[in-house]
């Protein structure tokens, strides 16, 4: 079956950056639509950053020009660049895949998930 596994997730200092990347096995990466959620504390699961088959980006106002998501079809992972973190990005990230070319911040919109990977950020 379709599978998705987070990695990179770590406790880091305010200002650090982290990459975390999502292996897709079971299918054909390029048929999905992925993005990046992630769950604080406490809070429910929210989508914070979106990549479609044409290759377009979307992305949540608080992570705005801190974060790239982008994706390597040659190696079937999804990636999250995480620059400048901030304490309020702590939480669990996961990563979703949906069949077909949109983007959206909806978690129905993915049948997909992985496990989820850990990041917290001190001050």
């Amino acid at each position: 079956q379709v599978q998705l596994v987070e990695s990179g997730g770590e406790s880091v200092q305010a200002g650090d950056s982290l990459r975390l990347s999502c292996l897709l096995s079971g299918d054909t990466y390029s048929a999905y639509s992925m993005a990046w959620f992630r769950q604080a504390p406490g809070k429910e699961r929210q989508g914070i950053t979106t990549l479609d088959l044409n290759g377009s980006t979307n992305y949540e106002e608080a992570v705005k020009g801190r974060f790239t998501i982008s994706g390597d079809s040659a190696k079937s992972t999804l990636y999250l660049q995480m620059n400048s973190l901030k304490p309020e990005d702590t939480g669990m990230y996961y990563c979703a895949a949906g069949k077909g070319n949109f983007a959206s911040f909806h978690s129905l919109m993915y049948e997909i998930w992985g496990q989820g990977t850990q990041v917290t950020v001190a001050s």
